[in-house]
């Protein structure tokens, strides 16, 4: 069973360390506070750690179900446009007056985890393989993935938060109102895409 850690690691990492929604997330909240990734990962895992029980008791496949797949892309990508709106809105509060985002980074991690329908396919698809392997070794196997999949989530979201919380005050206030419409139309990028694979489903 321990042989399988690096596998974990590996797998656990290639989907964290991806640009998505949650990171763009993540880089705001991190602008008042370096605990913000470390917060974002307990939200994530308040959603992650049910998903993954569904998948070892074998309802992998209700994710992939063509209508929770248009439900969840319609959905999700609405709430992440709605995201990036509102970062895109707050923007000189929080750089010019000093002001957090109107929600904490706890709820933050559970609002994008449940609002990014790939995040649910990759543990019905990716993260299902994962699962299978560790099946032979009960609940100790079960146990073993889930905590050392979210130390990767904890590790690299806390490394990026405490990262650019230590570096931003280096940066001109007009270029951090630039950074987080950037953000925001990354957010709305998403957004758009995970709508349009539901449209696309729809009319298929």
């Amino acid at each position: 069973m321990w042989t399988l850690i690096p596998l974990v690691i590996g797998v656990s990492l290639s989907g964290v360390i991806a640009p998505g929604p949650f990171f763009a997330v993540t880089l705001a909240k991190s602008y008042r506070s370096p605990w913000a990734g470390t917060l974002m990962a307990l939200g994530h895992a308040v959603v992650e750690v049910p998903l993954i029980l569904l998948i070892y008791f074998g309802f992998a496949h209700f994710f992939e179900n063509e209508v929770v797949r248009i439900v969840l892309s319609l959905a999700g990508g609405t709430m992440i446009i709605w995201t990036g709106f509102g970062m895109f809105r707050f923007r000189k509060t929080v750089v010019n007056k000093g002001k957090d985002l109107p929600y904490s980074s706890f709820v933050a991690g559970i609002f994008m985890s449940v609002a990014n329908p790939f995040f649910l396919l990759w543990w019905a698809t990716v993260g299902l393989l994962l699962v299978m392997k560790f099946l032979d070794y009960g609940v100790g196997g079960l146990v073993l993935l889930i905590v050392v999949h979210w130390v990767c989530d904890m590790v690299w979201l806390s490394c990026i938060s405490v990262l650019f919380n230590k570096t931003h005050r280096h940066i001109g206030r007009r270029f951090q109102e630039w950074l987080f419409i950037a953000m925001a139309l990354f957010l709305a990028y998403f957004g758009v895409r995970f709508v349009v694979t539901g449209i696309q489903l729809i009319i298929q």
